[in-house]
């Protein structure tokens, strides 16, 4: 990485974490969780990790069973937040292979992973000492 692109990085980052509130962030993450929700993801997991972790405050882990459907939740995602929280990703990786897309929202960030990459890579057990987020699906 270059210089410049951390630097601009770093700058994007803080403008992203620093001007956002606790409590917008979390709001984010809900809306992410009833976006992905909506387009049928399962086990949608929502974590703060805001105590172990300078990334981002909030991350959420869910599963899509195809490509297909791993990019239309990641597209449901953007335009949800998009619509009430007019953001857009910072940056959004993996929808080319679709099997793992990465949104960074700065914040939060979104995995949208098919069961083989969320069984193999396990973030859950990986980030397993950060505080588990209430979310219910809707019936």
């Amino acid at each position: 990485m270059s210089d410049l692109t951390q630097l601009e990085y770093s700058r994007a980052q803080s403008t992203a974490t620093d001007g956002t509130s606790s409590d917008e962030a979390r709001g984010l993450i809900m809306t992410v969780a009833q976006a992905a929700d909506e387009r049928k993801a399962v086990d949608i997991v929502l974590l703060r990790v805001a105590e172990v972790c300078y990334l981002a405050d909030y991350f959420a882990i869910v599963t899509g069973f195809s490509n297909v459907q791993v990019r239309a939740i990641s597209q449901a995602i953007a335009d949800q937040v998009e619509e009430e929280w007019q953001r857009l990703p910072l940056r959004t990786q993996g929808l080319s292979d679709a099997s793992w897309v990465v949104m960074d929202y700065g914040d939060a960030i979104i995995h949208i992973l098919k069961p083989q990459e969320r069984e193999f890579y396990n973030l859950e057990a990986f980030w397993g000492h950060a505080e588990r987020i209430d979310f219910s699906p809707a019936p």
